[in-house]
């Protein structure tokens, strides 16, 4: 049997508008950009909407985990596996403060002499700890899962955005899976979607009315939608019936102590096939990472039904591009589906813009290039990024009609596309494939 090719040199791995007159807010200000500002040219659907975005960093335990850096000889110990959620949503503006906050991060590799971690910071516009919106129905959750190695903040642009158009959004630290704590490939493959799959219970919980929680009664988690980056794609698309191939599996074993831990995810384990949960209504994947790789076939991804949008590079030289995200695309029959394709943009189409450590000369050239596009200006790929996930997510969660901006001719340098102003909607495709 062929097995697939370990991977440990990624660099980049791994919704919307209420209009509500009592939560019209101004539009950020251009005296200083910050991850996520409209540029000049930003699509119809990139501006932020009409609530104030809050941020909460909360912590979980799942206890009774498969600790896999541990498993030898095919024995498995377990360990109670903590989590760290950044989570934004609709909140109130507490007079005299402004919506800014401050995000903290980390370069570097833990298993790299030549990349020391290095802590930084950037900004962004949220209120830390502000009381959230009650006046409101709830509002649909949205879970966002970082590549390997990423964080929780490192789609901060599209998250805040989401957020100020009626959005709870939950974002995962996926343990021994972070820019600090990177270990293991096989902890990222056994836990990405079984960290999602927790804390969509989390959430569910939390957003009891009953709860004691302060996002009690003010999350729809049977309205949810998961975005995943790289890593995070192969596990969102796990979560969403994309059951993992025997291949998979056997790969697993052999870097993981003969383990068998992720059989229970693979595409014909009998509980795996019961497993798929009717609270998710959309999926979006940024280069979703395994299918050139042999850990999806054709066959197990026939059961993926929610619809999905693709986001892609043609040059992608992480996660494949042709027999890698667009083949998945092709594979997904039974899905309504998209496929966003940016030319000459390799794997970095998700995260925020480079932060200012890595452009420090002495610095390690990798740092820069987790994050950088080499033929594209990220700022410009993450406005593109909110218009396109705010039209997919706001017909699906919030039943919009925003059909217009989906259904475009599929070459963008053919004729202009809706909701780009004049001249700019250069260097893309859209696909669409429905069931």
């Amino acid at each position: 049997m062929k097995y697939l090719l370990p991977l440990f040199f990624f660099s980049g791995c791994v919704f919307m508008f209420q209009r509500c007159a009592t939560h019209k807010i101004p539009q950020p200000s251009t005296e200083v950009f910050i991850n996520g500002d409209p540029l000049p040219d930003a699509p119809a659907l990139a501006y932020r909407g009409n609530y104030h975005v809050g941020v909460r960093t909360l912590n979980y335990i799942n206890k009774g985990q498969v600790n896999i850096l541990q498993s030898k000889n095919g024995t498995d110990p377990l360990y109670d596996r903590p989590l760290k959620l950044e989570v934004w949503y609709p909140a109130h503006l507490p007079p005299g403060k402004k919506e800014i906050t401050v995000y903290e991060d980390t370069f570097g590799n833990p298993a790299d002499s030549a990349r020391p971690l290095v802590p930084f910071t950037f900004s962004g516009r949220a209120i830390r700890d502000a009381g959230p919106v009650t006046d409101s129905a709830a509002f649909p959750l949205v879970i966002v899962s970082h590549g390997y190695p990423g964080s929780r903040v490192l789609l901060s642009y599209l998250t805040e955005n989401l957020a100020s158009k009626g959005y709870v959004v939950a974002a995962i630290d996926h343990t021994e899976s972070t820019h600090g704590d990177q270990q293991g490939f096989a902890s990222t493959l056994l836990n990405r979607s079984k960290d999602i799959s927790f804390i969509l219970n989390q959430m569910a919980d939390a957003g009891n009315r009953n709860s004691n929680h302060f996002l009690s009664g003010i999350v729809d988690v049977k309205n949810t939608a998961l975005i995943g980056y790289s890593m995070g794609g192969y596990g969102v698309m796990n979560v969403a019936g994309a059951g993992y191939s025997e291949q998979l599996a056997d790969f697993f074993s052999s870097i993981a102590g003969g383990s068998k831990a992720v059989e229970i995810l693979t595409a014909n384990n009998k509980e795996y096939k019961t497993s798929r949960d009717p609270r998710i209504k959309a999926v979006v994947a940024f280069a979703p990472w395994g299918m050139q790789r042999g850990v999806w076939n054709l066959e197990g991804l026939k059961a993926v039904k929610h619809p999905v949008f693709f986001i892609s590079g043609d040059l992608d030289d992480i996660s494949g591009y042709e027999k890698g995200t667009r083949a998945l695309f092709n594979g997904i029959v039974n899905s309504d589906r998209y496929l966003l394709t940016y030319k000459n943009a390799r794997h970095n189409t998700a995260p925020n813009p480079p932060p200012a450590g890595t452009l420090k000369p002495g610095l390690a050239t990798k740092d820069y290039d987790h994050y950088a596009e080499s033929s594209w200006n990220e700022r410009r790929i993450n406005n593109i990024n909110q218009h396109f996930v705010t039209a997919f997510l706001g017909i699906h969660l919030k039943q919009k009609d925003y059909g217009k901006y989906l259904e475009l001719p599929e070459n963008s340098n053919e004729k202009p596309w809706t909701g780009f102003k004049t001249r700019s909607s250069t260097g893309m495709e859209l696909l669409h494939e429905k069931p």
